[in-house]
């Protein structure tokens, strides 16, 4: 029973010392990591640098970004929610770029927040970067609808081609579930075709562009978008064709059209009465001859029976 207990022992204590082998040699691999995190006031032990290799995380990544955020005085970043991220396949080291950005600019942003936007498919770091320092959009955008400018014609019938410079920044409580920038240059473009459309004159916009400005930026087209409009700058405006009186002149065309479809159809009916009246006519005239063909019948018939003798006697 003893040399049961002892080999028991035994066995126990070589297994006990392979561990220790075996955690010794993947420490002695992430030493320099945790002399590291150690220095920094990361908070990262030995024993999850071992085991974050056992749960297939990259301790350097975690290591790293977690020094990032200590050192930028970040608290709400803890490394099993580094870790999390890191698992979902998310981007650890942006992540916490991003909250140091919005930490530096004083920009309402936690670690749930950012870690769903970049889950999202969207790039954290540039939002805040682009919340940070508004960017400029071209509306319309040649490289991306083919158009250069944007048609619509004033209440005179002229036709104006617009440009415009739209200025915004990114509205991170929305940038998750937010349209994006296509949603801002077609509600942009949209807006300022009907501002054209709405002026009296082409000469009123010409005279003062910012009328449009002003318009369509009064009518909140950044709801429910990733982006929040900073400001709208008409870029360019020139005069197009005058299609009021282009399209004068295709109505006087159809109208001319329709008049001598009209004249075709009362000529031809006074035509086809004409071919009538004469049908008539040689219809009578025939009738008039089998009248006149009558006669020499109808005095034979009188001079058989007398009657036209006896006439002439008596008269």
């Amino acid at each position: 029973m003893d040399q049961v207990i002892q080999v028991a022992l035994w066995m126990l204590a070589g297994i006990a010392g392979m561990l220790a082998l075996v955690f010794m040699f993947l420490f002695m691999k992430y030493f320099n990591l945790w002399l590291r995190g150690f220095v920094t006031r990361a908070k990262i032990g030995p024993f999850n640098l071992v085991f974050m290799s056992l749960r297939k995380v990259n301790p350097q990544v975690i290591i790293d970004a977690k020094i990032m955020a200590v050192q930028a005085g970040l608290t709400d970043v803890s490394t099993q929610g580094l870790e999390a991220h890191f698992l979902t396949g998310g981007n650890v080291r942006r992540v916490v770029q991003s909250l140091i950005a919005a930490h530096r600019a004083r920009i309402d942003l936690n670690w749930d927040t950012a870690a769903a936007i970049d889950l999202a498919g969207r790039n954290v770091l540039e939002a805040v970067q682009t919340s940070v320092n508004p960017k400029v959009i071209d509306c319309p955008d040649p490289n991306r609808g083919g158009r250069r400018t944007l048609d619509g014609v004033a209440k005179d019938g002229i036709q104006l081609k617009a440009r415009a410079r739209v200025t915004v920044r990114t509205n991170l409580a929305q940038l998750v579930g937010g349209a994006t920038e296509e949603t801002i240059i077609a509600r942009v473009g949209e807006g300022i075709v009907s501002a054209i459309g709405s002026s009296t004159s082409h000469k009123e916009v010409l005279a003062n562009p910012q009328l449009i400005a002003r318009a369509v930026l009064a009518k909140g087209l950044d709801s429910q978008t990733a982006f929040e409009i900073v400001s709208i700058d008409i870029a360019d405006v020139d005069v197009g064709e005058n299609v009021g009186a282009r399209l004068q002149a295709d109505q006087a065309e159809a109208d001319m059209r329709v008049a001598r479809a009209k004249a075709e159809e009362r000529r031809a009916m006074a035509v086809a009465n004409e071919q009538q009246m004469k049908a008539l006519t040689v219809e009578n005239r025939s009738q008039v001859v089998l009248a006149e063909a009558e006669v020499p019948r109808a005095m034979a018939d009188a001079f058989r029976r007398g009657s036209l003798r006896s006439e002439s006697q008596s008269g």
